[in-house]
């Protein structure tokens, strides 16, 4: 096969045009089916890689040093110090994003390898995907992945039709129908007439759009309409389909899946972001340090130093000061670089590392069902968990399982279905616990569990109410039975709560069998029974409800009909009164509950008024103008006067953990925005059932907007609802006030009383997301907090996320299970895969994976927060001990002529950040936490000062630096001082350069060991071990580099010879040592004693009250149970696309009809889940408790 793919650049159509690739002649402009997810390849990975590494200003500004470092006229540090830290770090860095990248292009390898029956000189061949070409017919068989978008040619069903499963594309797991032209069903599976197709496509160009094709078939001197019915794209699924051929349309990068796939980014935390920053500041604090002490060395040299030329046989021409003040300059720059050592970004990589290493390890985010652990892809971005403000959660496989079980019913005004339990029932309730035994039905599903026995004596003493109940549910729908091989009865459902219903009435007796386009046939009881199907009255968004006029074996003609409520309420006749406010009640309570209702309804037609109804009905048919209106009007003069019998209620079954994560995200100031590519119904029933949406809110915007002008007007009506109509606020389409916007959205975000939601449909959302009306989206969206955007595009998943990132300057994590959720993934600051039904396409974009929603709150509430806490405080220690031991440089240059001589032993410079001080700070980034992980669990209000940014700033690095800048003062002046004039015990002078290094370098390791100290919140062994084990290494070395031994082996490198053992044998070298520490720490332990005492931060009392649980062993108590109140919710999918009752009617998607009996059945097993316990009152009285008579400040 050859294809002809011509998209001219610009042009909006591509010709497609499919004939033998025997024929050379053809000029081929094609694509191939590869497709590439990683960011390097063998020739890139070095340039890109660095690159990426020297966009770290830290990195670049070490490889200045080192170029400075190799001129020996400034260099007083020899230039290995710094190269071999610097290779270190960047190899590790390579080391680790090309492991990342490996796996990448393995899975891509493993789908680019996939093998696929393609048509080829007149015969099928297996091909990999990556050779198949547009234009290509590819032979699909049941449960086969679609390798490329094709256009449908022909299927195993009737009329060309094909099931196909969408999961990867919008996550929904419901079967679509596709069906091919008619003119291309015939072709069947005969391959020679296949392979002489030469049909031409004229269409779209590639595009990101999933719900649109546009484009014409030209075959046979005919042309042929194509849209998104005839078009099957990449990631789908056959199902229910024994074969199908298809012709490429688009392949590889071109499909509509990789259209939506965005880039792999290059991902870099805010607090290197900020540290970037800091760097520049460190640097130009430098420059001003070496600027100064180049200007105290020109002055020295022009009035001291001529003094010492003539002793130093100097020529007066040899050294001009302003030349030596330059010098200096540079050498200064050197020596002070240790305020940012390397060995910082060595010991930050070390310390996320570890933090990875704990995810990884946590028992608790491991599910046993699946054996599968948490796991970090990314390691370095564990402490942006920490700061997480928006969450972007896809809704079916992240929060849902998709399982709908069937729960609840209410039928003539009495409850069936499991009962609360209350203490004076006991005894009923150990009956009751018991599930109904379904052995009397041979065809009934294990599986299926009831738990009221009540329904099944009142089906078997014959109530009429009851049954008519359960025949309304075997006969109206658009389920399509199926048998499979073993002559097993299959369901293929449209909606899942569809499946649900069908499947309880099957196995409470009333078993849907078959249909055609004129019966459907049930087993009442055992009993065969067909019913001719007169009309079928579709569902659409308008109507939320549909209905099945049927006449039964005794000639009767009935109207069966489910739907939403608050429209089949509108319906009844007066006489339903009673019923109807017992039904109300019952609805209520099942909404209470979670549970996604419909009622059911019935009416008994005449004979003569149907005839004279269904005529006037195949008029409106044939209409010309007002087609729809007229049989809208039809359908809601049929459905009137019916008679209630009662309501359903099905469980769309949570991921468990569900309604509890969502509780406390909420409870520490996350906003969890719901992005779906499901249906608008659906995404607000779980939105309920989530606790996101409930009635306590003051009102739920809907922005349904067909238009740019009703959306934007939808926006701003809902803006002013909020704001109030007297609250100026700026114009949103006004690209001169942008800023000024959203600087008032800030505030006003603060100020707004009341809750608010918004939920808009993914068309309504393309609109609003142009230049005009997404500042009006945007602020709509951040005043309320719950926001549900449904029928959304990956593409569009991904511009919510990049219009929060940049308009909010807030930190996002998007999480799901997908492939519709890659793009979202990739661009939210921390992308989370869930390992669940879909694929493992978001766990390999996911910057960090587990196997269940719940697992997210431990990674934000106890990890992330424990990352960012460790990290913030390692920085500002970091920061203060380097500023401590680098400054007294500063100090010393004043008595030293300016000279760029060091004040410590240069083997003490190279040895205090990587052995002297590296393993005790390393201990305290990697173990530390201010409160228990239990703590932080109950109390998710800790999570707020992550998202402030109050552990480490601006304004933090600034104390930082003051204080290392006054402990450098004590730890120089007060030796200088005290040597001044001073003589030892022996009578001899002990104020040598040498002992004043040796003690300046004493009281600097005491000083910050005594600091980290005080500084760690949690003592383990291993703090203990690494911080008083420091002490004794300087020591050892100490008194190692100073033996004798040592200098008669290398005399120029270690030059202090005796020194340490004859000054530290003096008392006053002591008392010097603990003068300088007290002076230096007890500053800072009267400020935080005061500082907790007069002014407890959350934590503060949180860690006070948990060593006082420590010490008094108080049992926990039991989280209370809280049934929420909530409006009741159809369960029907109402807002889908236009049902399949057309379909059905039609007769397109029959079989040849088969023996209505089955020797069995099968069903898709629904587990059920107890609702979680509600966390808001008891969080409110753990803080409660916290801050008796305090005031609790974050």
């Amino acid at each position: 096969m050859i294809c002809l793919h011509i998209a001219l650049q610009g042009s909006t159509e591509s010709l497609l045009r499919r004939s033998e690739r025997k024929y050379k002649e053809i000029v081929i402009v094609d694509q191939d089916n590869r497709i590439h997810t990683s960011k390097y390849n063998v020739l890139t990975f070095l340039p890109i890689n660095l690159f990426e590494q020297f966009q770290r200003v830290a990195n670049a500004y070490f490889l200045f040093l080192l170029i400075l470092q190799l001129i020996p006229e400034i260099s007083s540090l020899t230039w290995f110090t710094t190269i071999v830290p610097l290779v270190l770090v960047i190899t590790m860095t390579a080391v680790k994003d090309a492991t990342d990248d490996y796996f990448r292009h393995k899975s891509d390898n493993q789908v680019n390898n996939r093998q696929s029956e393609v048509l080829i000189d007149g015969k099928l061949q297996n091909e990999k995907w990556m050779n198949v070409k547009v234009g290509d017919i590819i032979k699909l068989e049941n449960n086969q992945f679609v390798a490329a978008d094709l256009l449908l040619l022909s299927s195993s069903e009737p009329h060309g039709l094909c099931y196909i499963e969408t999961a990867e594309l919008d996550g929904e797991t419901n079967l679509k129908v596709r069906h091919a032209l008619s003119v291309t069903s015939e072709l069947g599976a005969d391959i020679s007439r296949l392979a002489k197709f030469d049909g031409i496509v004229d269409c779209e160009a590639p595009n990101n759009k999933l719900d649109k094709f546009t484009g014409v078939l030209s075959w046979i001197d005919s042309k042929y309409s194509l849209n998104n019915e005839k078009i099957i794209l990449r990631g789908c699924v056959l199902r229910n389909t024994s074969w199908c051929f298809g012709m490429v349309i688009f392949a590889g990068p071109d499909t509509k899946l990789m259209q939506n796939s965005g880039k792999t980014k290059f991902k870099r935390t805010s607090i290197d972001r900020l540290m970037n920053t800091l760097v520049l500041w460190i640097f130009g604090f430098l420059v001003c340090l070496g600027i100064i002490l180049a200007i105290g060395n020109s002055i020295w040299e022009q009035q001291v130093g001529d003094q010492f030329r003539a002793f130093l046989f100097w020529n007066e021409e040899e050294k001009n000061f302003v030349f030596s003040g330059f010098l200096t300059f540079w050498s200064y720059v050197i020596i002070l670089n240790t305020v940012v050592p390397i060995s910082l970004y060595v010991s930050v990589e070390v310390i996320r590392l570890g933090h990875s290493y704990f995810i990884n390890w946590d028992r608790k985010m491991y599910y046993a069902g699946k054996a599968t652990p948490a796991e970090v892809r990314t390691t370095t971005l564990n402490e942006e968990l920490g700061q997480i403000e928006y969450v972007f959660s896809d809704k079916t496989g992240t929060l849902t399982q998709n399982i709908m079980t069937f729960k609840k019913c209410s039928i003539n005004g009495k409850i069936y279905g499991e009962v609360h339990e209350e203490p004076s029932q006991k005894i009923e309730m150990i009956k009751k616990k018991e599930h109904a035994d379904f052995s009397a039905n041979p065809k009934a599903d294990s599986k299926f569990q009831f738990f009221d026995h009540n329904l099944i004596e009142s089906i078997k003493l014959g109530d009429p109410k009851v049954h008519e109940f359960l025949r309304l549910l075997a006969l109206c729908h658009t389920v399509m039975p199926e048998e499979n091989s073993t002559g097993q009865l299959i369901y293929q459902v449209q909606s899942p709560d569809e499946g649900a219903l069908v499947t309880a009435a099957r196995n409470l007796g009333f078993i849907f069998k078959s249909r055609t386009p004129e019966t459907i046939t049930i087993e009442e009881l055992g009993t065969l029974v067909t019913y001719q199907l007169l009309a079928f009255l579709d569902f659409n968004n308008i109507r939320k409800r549909m209905s099945v006029i049927v006449r039964n074996p005794e000639g009767q003609i009935k109207l069966y009909s489910k739907g939403a409520d608050t429209i089949l309420f509108e319906k009844l006749h007066p006489s339903n009164e009673d019923i109807l406010s017992l039904t109300s009640d019952h609805l209520s309570e099942f909404a209470g509950e979670g549970l996604r209702t419909l009622a059911i309804a019935y009416r008994d037609l005449d004979d003569m008024y149907f005839k004279q109804w269904y005529k006037m009905l195949e008029d409106a048919n044939i209409a010309t103008d007002e087609r729809d209106e007229r049989i809208a009007g039809l359908y809601e003069e049929i459905e009137r006067d019916l008679m209630l019998l009662g309501a359903t209620a099905v469980e769309d079954e949570l991921q468990e953990g569900v309604i509890e994560t969502v509780t406390n995200l909420s409870l520490a100031n996350i906003k969890l925005w719901v992005l779906t590519g499901d249906k608008q119904e659906t995404a607000i029933n779980i939105g309920y059932a989530c606790n996101m949406l409930t009635d306590d809110m003051n009102e739920v915007f809907v922005i349904a907007g067909n238009t740019a002008g009703e959306v934007l007007e939808e926006l701003r009506k809902a803006k002013e609802n909020v704001f109030g109509e007297s609250r100026s606020f700026p114009n949103g389409h006004a690209v001169c006030e942008k800023k000024q916007q959203l600087e008032l959205c800030s505030i006003v975000e603060e100020t707004v009383t009341g809750d608010y939601a918004l939920i808009i449909n993914g068309h309504s959302l393309a609109y609003a997301l142009e230049s005009d009306a997404k500042n009006d989206l945007l602020e709509l969206a951040c005043m309320c907090k719950t926001v549900v955007c449904c029928r959304v595009t990956p593409l569009q998943k991904a511009q919510v996320v990049e219009l929060v990132k940049k308009h909010r300057n807030a930190v996002t994590l998007a999480i799901g299970d997908g492939a519709n959720d890659v793009s979202m993934i990739k661009s939210a600051h921390i992308g989370v895969g869930i390992s669940g039904q879909e694929g493992l396409q978001a766990v390999l974009a996911s910057d960090y994976s587990f196997a269940q929603f719940k697992f997210l709150q431990r990674l934000l509430l106890v990890h992330g927060r424990w990352s960012y806490f460790r990290m913030c405080k390692f920085l500002c220690y970091f920061f203060y001990k380097n500023f401590a031991f680098t400054l007294v440089h500063f100090w010393f240059g004043f008595f030293c002529g300016f000279s760029a001589q060091t004040v410590y032993d240069q083997w003490f410079i190279t040895l205090f950040n990587i052995v002297y001080t590296s393993l005790p700070v390393l201990a305290m980034g990697v173990f530390d936490q201010d409160v228990s992980e239990q703590n932080s669990l109950d109390c998710p209000q800790l999570y707020e000062p992550g998202q402030l940014n109050l552990l480490f700033n601006k304004r933090k690095f600034f104390i930082c630096v003051a204080h290392g800048i006054y402990t450098s003062f004590a730890l120089f002046f007060i030796p200088y001082g005290a040597f001044y004039d001073v003589a030892g015990a022996d009578g001899q002078h002990i104020a040598d350069y040498q002992s004043f290094a040796v003690t300046m370098a004493t009281s600097l390791v005491i000083v910050v060991s005594v600091q980290i100290a005080l500084d760690t919140s949690y003592w383990t062994v291993i703090n203990h071990i690494f911080i008083w084990g420091s002490i004794a290494t300087y020591f050892s070395i100490l008194f190692a580099m100073h033996s004798k031994g040592i200098f008669e082996i290398f005399p120029n490198q270690f030059p202090f010879v005796g020194n340490a053992g004859h000054s530290l044998t003096e008392k006053l070298i002591w008392l010097v040592v603990l003068l300088t520490t007290v002076t230096s720490v007890m500053p800072v332990v009267a400020f935080r004693f005061l500082k907790v005492d007069l002014y407890p931060t959350l934590t503060d009392q949180i860690r006070q009250r948990q060593k006082a649980q420590k010490k008094a062993r108080l049992p926990r108590s039991r989280r209370p149970q809280a049934r929420r109140s909530s409006s009741r919710r159809s369960g029907y999918a109402f807002a889908h696309q236009e049902g399949y009752g057309e379909l059905i009617t039609s007769g397109k998607n029959m079989r040849a009809k088969k023996s209505p009996s089955a020797p069995g059945l099968e069903k898709t097993p629904y587990n059920s889940t107890s609702w979680i316990e509600n966390l808001c009152k008891k969080t409110t009285d753990t803080v409660n408790s916290f801050s008796q008579d305090k005031t609790v400040k974050l």
